[in-house]
């Protein structure tokens, strides 16, 4: 029984198996007049609190701070002769430098009726706590919520998108990505947008790691099909994220990753040349809504 007054069961998954990616289910049987405003933010609240008290939050706190460091000290495209790192760092009211993260969640999933969804929701809430990003600098898109749960989202502080930017978003300043169990091409697709030793420092992703995608997928369609994976595997830094047992469908085969700029450098200049945008023309089963498809 967890201290939201909810018992839940986590299915376990078979050694071997597969995890199965977000649902790409668009229609939510949660509308606005059914779902409570104040009864679900104080559901969600209470789950923060859970978490917070777990032991395998505070690896996740460290692993964040450290990367959060690494990516303050890479500049922005646009700034890169004019600043130097201490200008990537604000100050905290106890004087203590932190790093001017902005985020973006993608795929999030339903939370109101999927828990889930509820306690990766409460954990980038906890994120954004950590590293003092403020939840207007925050901003959460997933074709799956409901009118109900945009209202829930901005209740709470954070912005909610409009436009289903299918991963293709350009970063400037450092950037923290939290793309809990979303599909290999959305990852791809930020990827190819911040193809370059100048963006990809500035990135922080939270999400499935890319060593296990991977491993899960045949070798030729990986290469073909998620080339910017496949290229970034050998350059990024992966750190798994600790996950107890009874979470195990929540957040198992997570991690932090980072693009250590001494790594993207030991790539030859032909890399960054002109990268094209990814087509999947060849994926029957591409694991994202795409916005010509999306209803």
């Amino acid at each position: 029984m967890s201290e939201t007054g909810e018992e839940w069961q986590v299915a376990r998954r078979r050694k071997g198996a597969a995890r199965k990616t977000k649902s790409l289910q668009v229609s939510s049987t949660c509308s606005q007049e059914e779902l409570d405003l104040g009864k679900t933010v104080k559901r969600i609240r209470d789950t923060v609190s859970e978490l917070r008290c777990e032991e395998f939050w505070q690896g996740w706190k460290v692993l964040l701070c450290s990367a959060a460091g690494s990516a303050a000290l890479s500049k922005p495209p646009e700034n890169r002769d004019t600043e130097g790192p201490a200008d990537q760092l604000g100050s905290s009211k106890d004087g203590k430098l932190c790093q001017q993260l902005e985020c973006v969640c993608y795929g999030l999933g339903s939370f109101s009726s999927c828990v889930s969804a509820r306690f990766q929701l409460a954990m980038l809430l906890l994120l954004l706590d950590a590293g003092q990003i403020p939840l207007k600098d925050c901003s959460v898109y997933d074709p799956a919520f409901s009118s109900g749960e945009r209202a829930v989202l901005r209740e709470l502080g954070l912005t909610v998108l409009t436009e289903n930017e299918e991963g293709k978003r350009l970063v400037t300043k450092p950037t923290l990505f939290y793309l809990m169990h979303c599909g290999k091409a959305l990852y791809n697709n930020l990827l190819w947008k911040n193809w370059s030793v100048q963006c990809l420092p500035l990135m922080i992703l939270i999400g499935n790691g890319f060593n296990g995608m991977m491993d899960r997928t045949v070798g030729r369609e990986f290469q073909r099909d998620y080339s910017y994976i496949a290229q970034a595997v050998s350059v990024c830094e992966e750190r798994r994220l600790p996950c107890p047992s009874r979470l195990i469908d929540v957040f198992s085969d997570t991690a932090v990753i980072t693009f250590p700029i001494g790594s993207l450098n030991r790539l030859p200049q032909s890399t960054w040349a002109e990268p094209p945008e990814p087509q999947y023309q060849h994926c029957s089963d591409l694991e994202i809504i795409q916005r010509e498809t999306q209803s």
